[in-house]
């Protein structure tokens, strides 16, 4: 057996592990960070790049302490902890300031609303930034450790900027010169890259964010090893001293002076786990999730072994992302989140009843929570997303692209259905045929006006950031008009596990006692959400994640000692 010594030993090769790891190595610590998977980046690498700091100086939008401790008061509801909130509303500017100045991490300002913009606290812009765009050739040889982004959001592998600047012109590319251009010397680019390198290497969003963590990592001399998942922690003397390893086929041994952090990623893929947790799997229903299959609850097991607990105590378990199916042939399947289509005028998500049951325009967080609970006294918990062939060939429909791209092999491989009229879309569906139809009238009788008179869609900031604002007077609402119409079958995803390990405002593990575990530390996924089990706004996982990484690496590298002592959070009414 091999035997490696440090002063912290990271687990997992995330955002939040990595921003530990940095901090801490900052700060003038031995890091060793190991990772599961073959490749480095985590969940990190699929998300959408974007961190909710309130606070932050990059927007150029004044902000109020008190107005962001008030909105996730009302987001958190019982949850709410106040000494982590004040913690990440201090501490969150400083972490993006320093890893702005000390790291290859840079990030843009974002115009993205608060989820929730008209509840007290909450603002129109200012909160969410983004991580500014890389090229991983920086990364040398390493480059090829880099987890992909998620198949199904990119073009023949070609990443889109989280903005609608860009996602703008791929709309618009059959109707404007501009636009035809500047796609056209995307795709140039892209094509270059495939033939060079066999990746895109202009990556955006997510993928850009773990490429610049993993670039700032081993500038500063980090070990990450890939392929060495951790699988049992080390005990001597009442403390957390390391863990045990497999490397290939043989064991490691890491002896860690200071502490172990838990950085795994939660439990998305913990099948026994969720079946508990979450409330559509209990009942029978499918859960499909988008991010790594690695992420199977690797941390809290190895901590629960050890006294900690993870308790199923939040408003929502995860952050609910409906997705749908993409067949990739052999039985297999990728999942299609859904992020753009449903804020598009003209798509509708309705029941197997055939009824809409929320502003489909609302987060998917929002959406997800309404169809679990729509479908509370079914077996499925699924929606299908309706359109016609005129929104189709405008914005796509989840897998399925707008125009002129070619619709054939999603209609026979039976992802996209399509029907000459609603009748017959709907017995392909297995959708109540009357009641589509009589939806689809109902519907047009206010969406002619640019009205929702049922759910309100396009009443918020948030709701029309992602419409088209060309559609006027609702940017989210237009008719359904003439077939052929078509839909989408969408299940139940997520984007990382809320619930987690207790611990302490500074990461440690508490134990069942309330008690810290000594020299066990938890971050990323791994750690209970400060959120309450809500989701108040575009990235409120990687702001709090890497904020308590850069607070859980300075704690232990001897900073913010007084932070706060073991022992659970004050929770609020």
């Amino acid at each position: 057996m091999n035997t490696l010594t440090c002063d912290v030993l990271v687990i997992g090769a995330g955002a939040g592990g990595l921003a530990t790891a940095i901090t801490a190595k900052q700060h003038g610590l031995d890091v060793l960070v190991i990772e599961k998977d073959d490749c480095f980046g985590g969940t990190t690498a699929f998300s959408g790049g974007v961190l909710w700091i309130p606070g932050n100086t990059l927007t150029g939008k004044r902000d109020s302490h008190d107005a962001a401790l008030c909105y996730l008061r009302n987001e958190a509801g019982a949850c709410f902890e106040r000494a982590e909130v004040e913690a990440f509303l201090r501490y969150g500017p400083q972490m993006v300031e320093f890893f702005e100045r000390e790291t290859a991490v840079k990030f843009v300002p974002t115009l993205y609303p608060d989820y929730h913009p008209l509840v007290e606290g909450g603002v129109d812009v200012g909160r969410s930034i983004l991580a500014a765009p890389y090229d991983i050739r920086e990364l040398g040889a390493d480059m090829a450790r880099l987890r992909p982004p998620l198949k199904t959001i990119t073009f023949i592998g070609m990443m889109f900027n989280s903005s609608n600047a860009d996602l703008k012109h791929f709309f618009n590319v059959t109707r404007s010169l501009t636009s035809f251009f500047y796609v056209a010397k995307r795709l140039l680019t892209h094509l270059k890259e495939l033939a060079l390198y066999r990746r895109g290497t202009q990556v955006t969003s997510g993928n850009a964010l773990a490429a610049r963590l993993v670039k700032s990592a081993l500038d500063l001399g980090i070990p990450i090893l890939t392929g060495t998942p951790a699988r049992q922690l080390l005990r001597e003397g009442g403390r957390v001293s390391g863990a045990l390893a497999r490397q290939g086929a043989g064991e490691l041994r890491i002896e860690a002076r200071r502490g172990v952090v838990l950085a795994c990623g939660g439990f998305s893929h913990d099948l026994q786990r969720i079946g508990q947790a979450y409330p559509h799997v209990r009942r029978g229903g499918e859960h499909f999730s988008p991010v790594p299959a690695g992420n199977t609850g690797d941390g809290a097991r190895m901590a629960e072994a050890l006294g900690a607990r993870v308790d199923m105590r939040l408003q929502a378990a995860a952050a609910w992302m409906p997705v749908s199916k993409v067949p990739m042939g052999a039985g297999r399947h990728v999942a299609f989140p859904h992020l753009l289509d449903r804020y598009k005028p003209g798509v509708i998500g309705v029941l197997r009843s055939g009824q809409r049951f929320t502003n489909e325009s609302n987060s998917y967080h929002d959406v997800g929570a309404a169809l679990i609970e729509a479908c509370a006294d079914q077996a499925e918990t699924a929606m299908w997303l309706v359109c016609d062939r005129r929104t189709l060939a405008k914005y796509g429909l989840g897998y399925a692209k707008p125009a002129p791209m070619p619709l054939g092999p999603l209609l026979r491989n039976g992802y996209l259905l399509k029907g000459n009229s609603l009748a017959e879309l709907a017995c392909k569906a297995g959708i109540d045929a009357r009641g589509l139809e009589r939806t689809v009238r109902e519907y047009n009788l206010g969406a002619v006006h640019g009205e929702d008179r049922q759910f309100g869609r396009g009443s918020t900031s948030f709701n029309r950031y992602l419409a088209d604002p060309q559609q006027q007077p609702n940017p989210c609402v237009a008719p359904v008009g003439d077939g052929p119409y078509f839909a989408v079958k969408v299940v139940m995803g997520d984007l990382g596990t809320f619930d987690g390990l207790r611990t302490s405002v500074v990461g440690e593990v508490l134990g069942a006692d309330q008690r810290a575990i000594a020299g066990l530390y938890a971050v990323g996924n791994d750690r209970a959400s400060i959120m309450g089990g809500n989701y108040p706004g575009a990235g409120i996982t990687l702001g709090p994640i890497m904020t308590f990484g850069y607070i859980t690496g300075r704690h232990l590298a001897g900073i913010d000692q007084g932070l706060a002592a073991a022992g659970p959070a004050q929770e609020v009414a």
